[in-house]
């Protein structure tokens, strides 16, 4: 009997630091934006954007990808974004998916517009970019001849080109 209940002990202490874990890391995830307000855009290719992907002004977090939906009738995806309350978004800012490097993580870049005007709560934002597709740009390149001319002839060795 007095192993069963240290063995009940050594089972409940063990949950109670995997929960600890699970908080600990939930917290520091930032997953989550405590206050602030919703925007959307559309985006024709929306690759690599996930939720909870960063949105970033001048490579500072702002918040995070709260949504994704397809639009059924253009096809577009439809980015749901919650940004913190500290930060105003005028209405003529725009957003671009981009890469943090050659082959790192994706996020959504905005470039503040001038307006005066700011983005309320549910707004959209007019101008996007999506993402670019790195193997499709490869393949291109590949498969284009690397940019030489082939129409034109190259000068054979050890002769000489006059004008």
């Amino acid at each position: 009997m007095q192993k069963n209940v240290i063995e009940t002990l050594m089972g409940a202490l063990v949950l109670l630091v995997a929960g600890g874990f699970l908080v600990f890391a939930y917290e520091g995830s930032q997953l989550h934006v405590e206050d602030g307000y919703t925007v959307s855009g559309r985006f024709s290719n929306a690759s690599g954007i996930a939720l909870g992907s960063d949105i970033r002004i001048g490579g500072i977090k702002i918040g995070v990808v709260s949504d994704m939906k397809l639009d059924p009738s253009s096809y577009d995806a439809v980015v749901s974004m919650q940004i913190g309350g500290s930060t105003k978004l005028p209405k003529d800012s725009s957003a671009a998916i981009v890469s943090s490097g050659l082959l790192g993580e994706k996020f959504i870049q905005i470039t503040p517009g001038g307006g005066d005007a700011m983005l309320a709560d549910g707004g959209k934002i007019d101008y996007t970019q999506s993402a670019v597709n790195i193997e499709e740009l490869i393949g291109k390149f590949v498969f284009s001849g690397g940019g030489v001319d082939k129409d034109k002839k190259a000068p054979e060795s050890g002769s000489t080109a006059t004008p």
